[in-house]
């Protein structure tokens, strides 16, 4: 008996990284937060990558790119990045593996959304097209739709906790006094 305990908690010890490592990709990470760009590309100079991170360097594209809670990863044979900062071979491979591409040499631009399902799968793609797409995305609506109404709120009232701050301070030295 105390042999097949031991060899089932020694299973479970093994299988426990494969496990937690589902739940700890990149992409899982970013699910509900972000809409994740990946780019995948077989060497540093290829085109597209050069292209698109010119392009999103652009002040108008950096805006809209932000605007649109976009994170940007670059998969450069096996050297990965999360918007210009090093990734770790592990969640790199991660990464790889939770888009499910298969082997290939070529280049691929990839959108994920909010909710995890791909968008995008393009050889090449311009960052309108990107932005055009998140766009007509029902979150993106509502994410657009919502800001306008938080915005007018602040306005009104500022003023008025002012002269309440005012009066909290005289009622908080008077409440002192006595």
């Amino acid at each position: 008996m105390p042999i097949r305990s031991l060899t089932l908690a020694t299973l479970l010890l093994a299988a426990a990284p494969v496990f937690a490592a589902d739940g700890d990709t990149p992409l899982a990470q970013e699910r509900g937060k972000a809409r994740p760009l990946i780019i995948i590309a077989p060497s540093p100079t290829d085109p597209t990558l050069v292209h698109l991170k010119k392009a999103l360097e652009e002040p108008a594209n950096r805006e809209a790119f932000a605007q649109r809670n976009m994170v940007l990863y670059t998969v450069v044979n096996t050297i990965g990045e999360r918007n210009g900062k090093g990734m770790d071979a592990q969640a790199t491979m991660a990464l790889i593996r939770e888009l499910k591409l298969g082997a290939g040499n070529k280049t691929r631009v990839i959108l994920v959304g909010k909710d995890g399902e791909k968008k995008i799968e393009a050889d090449s793609i311009e960052p309108k097209e990107i932005f055009a797409t998140i766009d007509q995305m029902p979150m993106r609506e509502k994410e657009a739709a919502a800001p306008a109404p938080a915005a007018a709120a602040p306005e009104a009232p500022a003023p008025a906790p002012a002269p309440k701050a005012a009066k909290s301070g005289k009622g908080a030295a008077a409440a002192l006094d006595d």
